[in-house]
């Protein structure tokens, strides 16, 4: 068994490293600014500008195929680059992506919608959840009506991330009532000018999603994004897509605010000694690396079981559900180390606080992955011990 990297992946590790450290991390207090006066951190300009200068150097879409322009890395690699982006709460990602499910997209589809993402001129949301179907997406209440060559949509979608910058949304609704989510969901590409509108959605954190409002969109036939009734199978393509990368950015945020607590601790002075020769101070340390090389395996394990074609569902909710845990405590440690500083706006551990609380909420709550986990052991689809398998 080596756990080493190869050369291929440690390059593609440093270059991004890099990249956070000399365009990112400068960025880091303007962001707080603007974010502290109710704007975004970065203009849509700005991160054009920034997913521009990696493109020169080969980093454009991260996963998506090369025979669309992207550089179709697998999932440990696509990992190791989430790490290292954790790195910074400049709010960046690498252009030249679209969501999975667009891949489904009919040939007149993908001139419309699928290319032009990739391309960056359009920009797409995924439109599923809504105020009474959360973790239960099965409830969705959202109609499509059949109107001669038409559908006509009504309903409400919300916390959709992106839905207030998207120009054409990924919308499910139900089709046919009768068949429910088994048959009777569709989903539909639905350009913003066919009459939808979004609302912002003030949250604690840094996160703006939006409520996406539908009062008799029509929509023509030629818009149903894959086969008409199956639109749930293609929600949890989506869903399951990759919900490892939530925790492996997280390990890099949890490395960062490490390196903070440990500089202070050896720095601040208490009754003549630095707090770092404080038993407590030291077992919070201690007890924060342990758990962010234990989560780096559970994320590394459930990428490498997605490289290797096998059914990763339960590795991914286990990196999850201890990702969003344990990424809570190490930031609350390292508040906690940092006394009084640390609960300030001066230093950015607060900022890391909100935006790490949805950790355990966003794409699966920590009750959804307990749930799911829990019903894999107690029906025998894992087997204890056989993780490695």
């Amino acid at each position: 068994m080596d756990f080493s990297l190869s050369v291929e992946e440690r390059e593609v590790r440093d270059w991004v490293r890099t990249f956070v450290q000399r365009e990112l991390v400068p960025l880091e207090q303007e962001v707080l600014r603007r974010e502290r006066a109710g704007r975004p951190g970065l203009t849509r300009d700005e991160l054009t500008e920034l997913q521009l200068k990696a493109k020169r150097s080969g980093f454009w879409g991260v996963q998506t195929p090369e025979e669309y322009g992207g550089m179709g890395l697998s999932a440990v690699l696509t990992a190791l680059l989430e790490v290292e982006l954790g790195r910074s709460f400049v709010p960046f990602q690498f252009g030249g992506s679209a969501d999975n499910i667009l891949f489904h997209a009919n040939a007149e589809q993908r001139e419309r919608y699928l290319l032009p993402t990739i391309a960056g001129e359009r920009r797409s949301c995924f439109a599923i959840t809504e105020p009474g179907a959360g973790s239960d997406a099965k409830a969705i209440r959202t109609t499509a009506r059949k109107d001669g060559a038409d559908w006509v949509i009504n309903g409400e979608k919300t916390f959709i991330t992106g839905g207030n910058e998207a120009d054409f949304a990924m919308v499910f609704a139900i089709t046919d009532p009768e068949k429910g989510a088994d048959g009777g969901v569709t989903c539909f590409l639905v350009d913003r000018d066919m009459g939808w509108r979004s609302e912002y959605i003030d949250t604690m954190g840094e996160w703006g999603p939006a409520s996406l409002i539908f009062e008799d969109v029509r929509v023509p036939e030629r818009q149903i994004l894959g086969e008409l009734g199956q639109g749930f199978a293609l929600a949890m393509q989506w869903i399951g897509r990759g919900r490892y990368l939530l925790p492996a950015r997280a390990i890099g945020a949890c490395e960062r605010l490490l390196g903070m607590a440990i500089e202070h601790a050896n720095t601040r002075e208490t009754f003549g000694a630095p707090i770092a020769s404080r038993q407590a101070i030291q077992w919070m340390i201690a007890d924060c690396g342990v758990e962010i090389e234990a989560l780096r395996w559970l994320v590394l394990h459930a990428a490498w079981q997605v490289d290797s074609g096998m059914d990763s569902r339960h590795a991914q909710s286990v990196a999850k559900l201890y990702g969003g845990v344990k990424a809570n405590e190490i930031v609350d440690r390292v508040l906690q180390i940092h006394g009084g500083m640390g609960y300030t706006r001066e230093l950015p551990i607060e900022r890391w606080y909100r935006e790490l609380r949805l950790l355990r909420i966003y794409e699966g709550t920590d009750e959804i992955q307990r749930r799911t986990i829990a019903r894999n052991l107690l029906k025998g689809h894992v087997k204890v011990g056989g993780g490695l398998g």
